[in-house]
């Protein structure tokens, strides 16, 4: 097919703006939101949901937050921020609200305060940092620990009480941190009930042209003009066009739990099973009043929290909710949805799409309630009465088997790898892709399957095949952003350079 997403009708946007629903401002991934463009520290970049290919009976959470982080923007880098409290979030009846949810909080210690740098190693007599906590750990001037708790309607228990849980700090470089692979990899722990955690600055998982996309989907013509090739398509390993996120880092939560845990009755049970499907997502919160506990500035515990922002499926509020809704959607509960119904059953960009010469379903736009409503097909068992209400939860049915990584399908369930988002989400989902079919009509049939796509189909660090899932944060010293227009990153296209046009 010919057609192209090089422009756009200028005043069908407008008109279509201007017939939104308006809301009150009040926060979203990647920085879309009002709020959470001033709140970085707050802003939930991406949210993954996945069985564990390594562990079928176990769930992964993956909540990165913080966006753009540049490996060399010194000297005190990226902590996590003690004031918010960061949470994933289960629901696993069906009904929208949380029935169990894990809250992180950080806690930020000054080793040697006297050094202009947050870490230092191999100079002054200080010695390389080669550790998180003890020997080894004395070039650690800033450093976080953290804590994570269990809530649930039976009460709140903090789990890995005894054990310091420390977040890994950024790669600063080989001088200060000589093995930081290494150094990564004791940020791993192992808690009771066989749970596993990690926090620290990972590498950014995430791939997209965002230069392209918010140029008014001014997509690369080198690849495709926004709809690519048969090749393009087809190719889970390569890129096409540049990638945003090349060499930056993000600030990221990693949890792996028993799914016997996540089920509303302590069992695993097959994908047929309604009891199978939970509904994820995460938040950022922040005290709606604080009281300062010493002069230095330190926050006594709030006793209420006010949400930031919150995420289920990615690029719902980025390119769905309009924005004068974004901060009302970021700081409002899952359960309320239905309010935003009309961005999810007549999306404004599959009518962009359809303006264009692209074929798109008709309005109220029901093939895409399986991404708001418990329904076929992540829940096959599920009846009319256990749909729910209309909800933004990343749902995830626990009863499909895992893919291993080595050969999941980057565009997920529209490839036949069931494992993939919608169903949950893996960081190696391409879900801009898939995102973008579903609202042109994807899950609605064949014919609507038109192969729209930025070019961008994996990450730029190699992703591992076990827990944390992620890479290990970019070095500042030896920081490159090599895969921009006009720059390496782009196996295929010629001479390897990133296209600019």
């Amino acid at each position: 097919m010919k057609t192209k997403l090089l422009s756009l009708v200028t005043p069908l946007v407008v008109l279509l703006l201007s017939a939104a629903p308006s809301a009150p401002l009040f926060a979203a991934s990647h920085r879309e939101a009002p709020i959470t463009a001033l709140d970085q520290k707050a802003d939930i970049t991406d949210w993954y949901a996945f069985v564990d290919p390594n562990k079928p009976d176990h769930v992964v959470f993956i909540m990165n937050v913080d966006p753009f982080l540049e490996p060399t923007n010194g000297p005190n880098y990226f902590p996590f921020d003690p004031n918010v409290l960061y949470e994933m979030k289960v629901d696993w009846n069906h009904d929208g609200v949380e029935d169990i949810k894990f809250q992180f909080r950080f806690t930020t210690q000054i080793g040697l305060p006297q050094v202009f740098t947050g870490f230092v190693g191999g100079l002054a007599g200080i010695p390389p940092i080669t550790a998180l906590q003890g020997t080894g750990s004395q070039g650690l001037s800033l450093s976080q620990t953290y804590t994570v708790t269990e809530v649930t309607n039976n009460g709140v228990q903090q789990i890995g009480l005894g054990q310091t849980l420390s977040a890994v700090p950024t790669n600063v470089g080989p001088r200060t941190m000589p093995n930081y692979a290494a150094l990564a990899a004791q940020g791993i722990y192992s808690l009771s009930g066989g749970i596993t955690v990690f926090a620290g600055t990972v590498a950014d998982p995430f791939f997209i042209d965002l230069g392209a996309a918010f140029d008014s989907l001014n997509f690369r013509t080198a690849t495709g003009g926004g709809v690519l090739s048969a090749a393009a398509d087809g190719d889970d390993h390569n890129n096409y066009a540049p990638n945003a996120l090349a060499g930056f880092n993000v600030n990221s939560i990693v949890l792996e739990v028993p799914i016997t845990m996540l089920t509303a009755d302590g069992q695993i049970h097959p994908a047929t099973d309604a009891n199978a499907v939970i509904g994820t997502w995460a938040t950022t919160s922040r005290a709606q009043a604080t009281v300062l506990a010493d002069p230095f500035g330190s926050l006594a515990e709030p006793s209420l929290y006010g949400q930031v922002q919150r995420l289920g499926n990615p690029l719902i509020n980025e390119l769905i909710i309009g924005t004068g809704s974004k901060d009302t959607f970021s700081t409002d509960a899952p359960k309320n949805d239905a309010q935003f119904a009309s961005f999810f059953l007549n999306p404004l960009l599959a009518t962009i799409f359809s303006s264009i010469g692209i074929p798109v379903p008709p309005a109220p736009r029901t093939d895409l309630l399986p991404l708001v409503q418990y329904i076929a097909p992540i829940c096959p068992g599920c009846t009319a009465a256990q749909a729910g209400p209309i909800a933004d939860l990343l749902r995830l049915n626990t009863g499909i088997p895992p893919t291993p990584l080595a050969s999941a399908k980057r565009l997920g369930f529209l490839a036949g790898d069931d494992a993939g988002f919608p169903n949950g989400r893996r960081p190696v989902d391409d879900v801009v892709d898939i995102a973008a079919r579903a609202v042109a009509g994807a899950l609605a049939g064949s014919k609507y399957n038109t192969p729209i796509g930025d070019g961008v189909n994996t990450s730029a660090s190699a992703l591992p095949t076990t827990f944390p899932f992620e890479a290990p944060a970019y070095s500042g010293r030896q920081s490159s952003h090599n895969a921009g227009p006009g720059q390496p990153g782009c196996a295929l296209q010629p001479n390897g350079i990133c296209p600019t046009n």
